[in-house]
């Protein structure tokens, strides 16, 4: 496994680092306290390139390979989640369905405006009764003409507010069950679309989630993305590509905290020494680079698989569920070594705690990671004919 990364990416990385420490990170303290992310960073982001990562080169991105998109997803995850989500939904579960299952019209008509931010791109699958048995589809999908009328809701759904295009599961076939499931891909003003409440959430501010509704809404029928009936397998297709980037921003989060501990431990006196010098927070920064030093090998590894066209069901669950556990981990450890500081709006450390949380619950939960886990080793193990 080769994880060098070419120069051209290496030259992204580093402006991404540059713009993240200059230009992001000194507005995190107005993203919390507006909600919004200023409209100067999602320019510059545009300028960048940020929201076209996963775009082929023929459509006006950049093209990147996933070990490529992971490098610039660990930079991002340095600074404040809600504009991670922002890039990182957009890039990663909002315009993947695209990239990998629409035909060459769908792709002409909607990447490039993906690629240059115009349009951002969201997912649509949970629902009330949906979550994470994402089989229980009630949206309704019924043809008739040269359309399809799609009567339901969704909720939850991240970048709602800002997106245009929406990658939506809606069942086709009410008789098959989860094979009867389809793929839509709907704009925001199609007739019948409706954006409903905002979502009030723990953390991830400037990140904008909220409810769908869909009244007698038309989508024409060349927008059915993929075959009619393969939206439950394309779905899982979709967050499956998209864990390993999802890791990445994880374990840059982590690395950014790290860097937080440390600056404070080797300031911070008590004792008459600095903090750093006692044992019990060597430990704890320890476990930190432990955790994080795993988390990388591990990220990279599926990106690489990814890369490689291998199989990384199991991989990329693997990496979902121990990258947000260690992101947890490391957002709780970094409040016990701050201490009171910790915990107070005026400093980032509470910011990533809460922020943290969410990453073991959306893109599929840990619980449902873990079955996926155990399914895969089963199947391994069919395959050896050792179990039947």
């Amino acid at each position: 496994m080769d994880f060098q990364l070419p120069e051209d990416i290496e030259f992204l990385k580093e402006n991404v680092r540059k713009f993240v420490r200059q230009e992001v990170e000194p507005a995190a303290m107005e993203i919390e306290e507006k909600n919004e992310i200023p409209e100067h960073i999602v320019e510059k982001s545009k300028e960048m390139g940020l929201f076209s990562l996963s775009i082929p080169e023929e459509y006006g991105g950049l093209g990147l390979n996933m070990v490529g998109k992971c490098a610039i997803y660990e930079e991002l995850g340095k600074t404040h989640n809600g504009f991670t989500t922002l890039i990182g939904a957009h890039t990663g579960i909002g315009t993947v369905g695209i990239v990998e299952l629409g035909t060459e019209e769908q792709k002409e008509k909607y990447l490039p405006k993906m690629a240059a931010g115009e349009w951002i791109g969201a997912f649509a699958l949970t629902e009330p009764g949906a979550g994470s048995n994402a089989a229980n589809l009630k949206t309704t999908a019924v043809k008739k003409g040269d359309k399809y009328i799609i009567n339901g809701s969704k909720h939850y759904i991240t970048n709602a507010v800002d997106a245009h295009v929406f990658t939506v599961m809606a069942v086709t076939d009410p008789s098959k069950g989860a094979k009867g499931i389809t793929s839509f891909i709907v704009e925001k003003d199609f007739p019948g679309f409706i954006l409903g409440n905002v979502e009030k959430k723990m953390g991830l501010r400037g990140s904008h989630s909220a409810e769908l509704f869909f009244e007698d809404m038309e989508v024409p029928a060349e927008n059915v993305l993929g075959e009619e009936g393969m939206g439950y397998v394309n779905a899982l297709k979709i967050l499956a590509n998209g864990r390993a980037g999802l890791a990445a921003r994880n374990l840059g989060s982590c690395k950014r905290l790290l860097e937080h501990c440390l600056e404070y431990a080797a300031e911070r006196e008590q004792f008459g020494q600095p903090i750093l010098e006692i044992q019990a927070v060597q430990h704890m920064l320890a476990d930190i680079a432990k955790d994080i030093a795993a988390l990388e090998a591990l990220t990279y590894k599926v990106a690489w698989m990814t890369d490689q066209k291998k199989r990384v069901v199991k991989d990329a669950a693997i990496a979902k569920l121990f990258g947000s556990e260690v992101y947890n981990k490391v957002a709780d450890l970094a409040v016990q070594i701050h201490g009171g500081i910790g915990y107070m709006k005026d400093y980032p450390i509470e910011r990533y705690y809460r922020d943290a949380r969410i990453t073991k619950i959306y893109e599929g939960t840990s619980e449902i990671q873990k079955n996926i886990i155990a399914s895969e080793l089963k199947r391994e193990l069919k395959a050896r004919s050792v179990y039947q």
